[in-house]
């Protein structure tokens, strides 16, 4: 970890995160709004404009899992001095009872007012959006990119976020994942100006020596959490083998005046990757 004393008022904070949904939403909520970061890539974002529910439920066979209905509504509010976009991937359905409700499944950046925001795209890693129905696995991909003006440090940064395909088989390479790790290169360099600072980041659903980490490493990129030294990005709440699964990257690690994976509080079961620039 590096860190430099006395400059955090100075920095420019982005904290990426896969949401899980909203199921620790308690926790979560106070977390990012202690924390406020002037960036938020929140990954596995739910949005259900039809329902005023709280909860509702997600079921693919077996694989049932509760889901905050408005989760995208939650951490808007939380962060009312916020821009707020959400990028959908899918629209399913989830379940109160035997209700189905229509819902949208994605990804979302929350960017500070005072960050001008100077450029943005968004589009597709992995296949494209699915309007009727998750879709079969592995599902579509959504991925935001944003270039803000950064007064803090007088310079432009572009930050990318993607969430990963899953795959039922596992975090191996496949030509899929290749794949996706060049849409997302490409997603950053459409909004990327030449002197820009680089940030890509998010749940990217590979293992620490994964193709998909060579492939951004060949781009010039750097990867902070394996770089530096960091055990894994899950916690608790995650109970299967591999604590791998969240990166983050950026051109210039001079740029870097704090990076860390928070281990505590567990507000998902991803760790929050914060870093100060």
């Amino acid at each position: 970890m590096s860190g430099f004393p006395g400059l955090q008022d100075q920095a420019m904070r982005i904290m990426c995160l896969n949401g899980w949904g909203g199921k620790l939403h308690e926790d979560l909520l106070p977390y990012v709004e202690k924390t406020a970061p002037d960036i938020l890539c929140l990954q596995e974002v739910v949005h259900s404009p039809a329902t005023a529910k709280d909860w509702l439920t997600y079921r693919d066979g077996d694989h049932i899992l509760p889901q905050r209905a408005n989760f995208f509504r939650d951490v808007a509010r939380t962060l009312p001095d916020h821009t707020a976009v959400f990028c959908p991937a899918a629209q399913g359905v989830l379940w109160d009872k035997d209700q189905s409700t229509p819902s949208q499944w994605g990804l979302a950046t929350f960017v500070h007012k005072s960050v001008p925001i100077i450029g943005q795209v968004q589009g597709f890693v992995h296949k494209g959006y699915s309007p009727v129905g998750y879709g079969d696995h592995p599902r579509s991909r959504s991925a935001h990119g944003i270039r803000v003006y950064d007064y803090k440090n007088n310079r432009s940064v572009s930050v990318t976020h993607m969430h990963g395909l899953r795959d039922l088989r596992g975090k191996m390479d496949t030509p899929e994942r290749a794949e996706q790790a060049r849409r997302l290169l490409d997603l950053s360099r459409q909004v990327t100006e030449p002197e820009d600072l680089i940030v890509l980041c998010g749940d990217f659903n590979v293992e620490p020596d994964s193709e998909t980490l060579r492939i951004l490493a060949d781009a010039g990129l750097v990867e902070l959490v394996t770089g530096q030294g960091f055990a894994g990005t899950r916690n608790s709440h995650y109970k299967k083998p591999g604590q791998f699964a969240d990166y983050m990257l950026i051109n210039d690690v001079e740029a870097v005046r704090e990076f860390t994976v928070v281990y505590d509080p567990e507000v998902s079961d991803h760790c929050p990757l914060l870093l100060d620039l």
